[in-house]
Parts: C-alpha cells; structure tokens; sequence
C-alpha cells in the first residue's frame, strides 16, 4: 500500500509492507491521513479559524483549550526551557506558531494509528522527516548545497529522522535569544526513538547555532549529523549513517 497527500504545506507519503487484510489497511491509511487533516485544521496558525489562532487572538481562554494543544504547548514550554529561549514559539512581533513541534507530534501520533491496527513495517515520510518501523529503511538526507545529492544515507529500523535545514524556506528558524535568523548552521539530522523528538530536537538545534549540535548530542537517545556555515561536517559516533561525503560546494 502507498499513498502520498498534501498536507499541512508538504507532500505526506505512506508506505506500508505488511500483508495484513487489504481492508484492515485501507482503513488504517485513512486514518492516517483524516488525522493529519484534522491536525492541520485544529493547529495551523495560518488558518483563521484554528484553536491555535483562536487562542492567540484571545478568542479562547488558557484553562478552555484541548489537551491536544495542552500538550503540543507544554512540549513547546519544555524546549524554550531546554534551550535557554532558543527555541521559543512566542516570538516579539508574531503569532503563536507551534509548528515546529505540531508536525513531529502529529505524525508520530499517526504512526501510533498504524501500530495500534497492528501493522509492523511502514514507512511514514512527512516532508522529508520519516518515523518508521519494521526496517530496515534507507533514509538519505539532502547535500544543504545540492538538491540533487545526499550528504549521507543512514539505516532505520524503528524510530524517526528529522532534518532543520536552510536550504528549502531560507532563514525560517529564529534564535529566540536574539529575534535574528539563525545562521550558523546549514543543516542538522537528528535520529530520535520518535518524531515528536526528533523533530523539535533538530529545530532547537538549529536555532542554538554552534552550540546546538553539542545541546542534541546530549539528549538521551538522540544521534546527530550536522553541517555547519563552514561546511564542515559533525556527527556523533552512534549516528547510523554509511556513505558520508565532505559537504562542500
């Protein structure tokens, strides 16, 4: 079974190996993507009509929200901690815009749809961040100066990559420290047991700059691979990647 949608602002692309009962699956992609759907309209601060929206107009009060956004907002409070303000989705003269930890948590928790109707091997790609199960999978990782080369391929089994990089929405990813565009970093891959982690753990590293890689490093869990302003290429021993080339131009 495949199947591939647009959803939340990127292409989400299923790939499920079991032989379960067709119907079975079927009803386990659909899921899938009406989650991600319903994700998109309950949290996009882009759409009007969001609780995330609704929320930051004051329209709602803070004990009224859903325990989804509850958490989405408590995992976001944990990595503004984390980070020292780094990572911070509150930014002088924006929006609330929790995105960088909604697209990790929600496709982890569709993930959790597939397990809990009993698939094994899947491979869920969200825009270029992958949770995956049953592998191994092969999973490469863009070169931040070529979109037609990988800088490496790494192997995953079950658990999640993510990838905060400069080279597909430019200066996005903001050092809350200083309200400027991170930019000592070209990219960061961060291989997590899941994608609520391993995505926010890439953005907060990213928005830390230098420091960032060290910061991911010592997450418990967390393998890195990173290339800096200078194309100099930091990995941590346990990164499960083969094949890595210098990330120069």
């Amino acid at each position: 079974m495949r199947r591939v949608e647009h959803v939340m602002g990127f292409p989400v692309s299923l790939r499920i190996d079991d032989a379960g009962p067709p119907a079975r699956v079927a009803d386990a992609v659909d899921a899938v993507f009406a989650w991600l759907h319903e994700t998109d309209a309950r949290f996009s601060p882009f759409k009007a009509d969001s609780e995330v929206s609704r929320l930051d107009r004051g329209e709602l009060p803070a004990d009224g929200i859903s325990a989804d956004l509850r958490e989405v907002l408590d995992l976001c409070e944990h990595y503004r901690v984390a980070t020292g303000g780094a990572f911070d989705v509150r930014l002088p003269g924006r929006g609330l815009d929790p995105c960088a930890v909604v697209k990790g948590w929600s496709v982890q928790r569709a993930a959790h749809l597939l397990t809990a109707a009993g698939l094994r091997r899947f491979c869920l790609n969200a825009g270029g961040d992958v949770v995956a199960a049953g592998g191994p999978w092969r999973v490469g990782v863009r070169h931040p100066d070529h979109a037609d080369r990988l800088c490496t391929v790494l192997d995953l089994t079950d658990g999640a990559v993510a990838t905060s990089a400069r080279y597909e929405r430019g200066d996005h990813i903001v050092d809350g420290r200083t309200g400027r565009p991170a930019a000592e970093l070209l990219s960061v891959t961060v291989v997590a047991p899941t994608l609520t982690e391993a995505d926010a753990v890439a953005t907060a590293a990213f928005a830390l700059g230098a420091e960032g890689v060290g910061w991911a490093a010592g997450r418990r869990g967390c393998e890195v691979f990173a290339v800096d302003a200078g194309r100099r290429v930091l990995r941590t021993p346990g990164f499960p990647g083969t094949g890595e080339r210098p990330a120069a131009a």
